[in-house]
């Protein structure tokens, strides 16, 4: 009891220096097995003195300094009656069942970094029931309290220092039920010394043992806050964003939805004329001169800026000579420029129409200068 509350009054300033992570009651469990012999603290030291046991061990570190476990242990008879206790004639001699509590004297003194070392000390001491088998000399020797006292000297190993391998000496009292009555018999002290090796389950922070939460200063958490309210600014920002493009979405399904509500309007198309510059022959030709390319050049940009035109071209003649030629040479001059327009410019064949108008006579003619006579003229005939 006083090491305990020694070991709670140090922890309460050791583990101030680290900050453990939150455990699960789950959490930092182990079981181990352990083997060795006891001997009388005084009495016969004969080989038959010392006891053989084996034990199994189950226990739970609450801090990284106190634990509590649970252990069993058998004791054994190999040399039959010996002279120290003559209680058994079976090979198991008594068992016995403690509950220890346990002080981490290295956390307890140098605190917790994170990870067990790979050298520890833990003092152990606890109280149980025991019992032996048989009738002893004084007769109804059989149930009893036991009470322990150890010191783990233990190394710590694997990956996650899983395992832990520990010698421990102990010093044990067995305070045996005499007729109801109780007494301390310095027959009943034994010395012992075993082996062990303890499993530490996985815990909830992913390894084996206690874990040592990692803390900021002030600084970064100033920092980090910071980063928070500008992303929540940057949230609002865009919750905005996204309002004002609902509510332009919204308008714009209310025009369309007026627009379709609109009776529709019926455009009568009308067939329109588009009158162009005339392409003008020497006389008794049909061949276009280069100066009068640029004429083409223009027609052919019109028709390929209006996919949908559709050109009629109509050759005329000077009215000079015999009637029949006059005819022929309009028709040459109409189909010279077409030529020209689908050859060179790639305008659709289907799109142009010729016609040969031979003298231009009747209405407009007058308008038009003697030169001008031996011309070719373009009318747009698209709706």
């Amino acid at each position: 009891m006083f090491i305990a509350a020694a070991a709670m009054v140090a922890t309460a300033s050791a583990e101030p220096r680290t900050v453990i992570t939150a455990s699960k009651a789950q959490d930092n469990v182990y079981v181990g097995v352990n083997g060795g012999a006891i001997t009388a603290l005084k009495g016969e030291s004969s080989m038959k003195a010392f006891t053989p046991n084996f034990g199994v061990r189950v226990g739970k570190n609450f801090t990284t300094v106190l634990g509590l476990a649970i252990e069993g242990t058998a004791y054994f008879n190999p040399f039959g009656n010996n002279s120290q206790y003559k209680v058994s004639k079976t090979i198991v001699q008594g068992v016995d069942v403690n509950l220890l509590g346990t002080a981490n004297l290295m956390n307890l003194f140098a605190g917790y970094n994170g990870q067990p070392r790979d050298f520890e000390i833990i003092a152990l001491g606890g109280f149980g029931w025991t019992h032996k088998f048989g009738t002893g000399v004084s007769g109804k020797y059989a149930n009893g309290l036991n009470t322990r006292l150890a010191l783990d000297f233990a190394y710590n190993f694997g990956a996650d220092k899983q395992w832990q391998l520990y010698l421990e000496p102990s010093i044990e009292w067995a305070n045996m039920a005499n007729y109801m009555e109780f007494k301390y018999n310095v027959r009943e002290a034994g010395v012992g010394l075993k082996a062990g090796v303890n499993y530490k389950f996985k815990t909830s922070n992913g390894t084996s043992n206690f874990a040592v939460e990692q803390l900021r200063d002030q600084s970064e958490i100033d920092a980090l806050n910071a980063k928070i309210n500008a992303a929540r600014s940057e949230a609002d920002a865009a919750k905005a964003a996204a309002a004002a493009k609902d509510a332009q979405i919204a308008q714009l399904k209310k025009a369309l939805a007026d627009c379709e509500a609109k009776p529709a309007v019926v455009k009568k198309e009308t067939k329109t004329e588009a009158y162009m510059p005339p392409v003008v022959f020497q006389v008794g030709k049909s061949v276009i001169d280069k100066n009068q390319q640029q004429t083409v050049d223009l027609i052919a940009k019109y028709m390929k800026k209006n996919a949908n035109a559709k050109l009629e071209i109509s050759g005329y003649a000077s009215p000079e000579g015999d009637a029949a030629k006059n005819q022929a040479l309009s028709e040459a001059r109409a189909n010279s420029v077409k030529d020209m327009l689908v050859k060179k410019y790639k305008i659709a064949a289907n799109r142009i129409t010729t016609v040969g108008k031979g003298v231009m006579v009747g209405e407009g003619a007058d308008d038009i200068e003697a030169e001008f006579k031996r011309i070719a003229l373009f009318k747009d005939l698209s709706k």
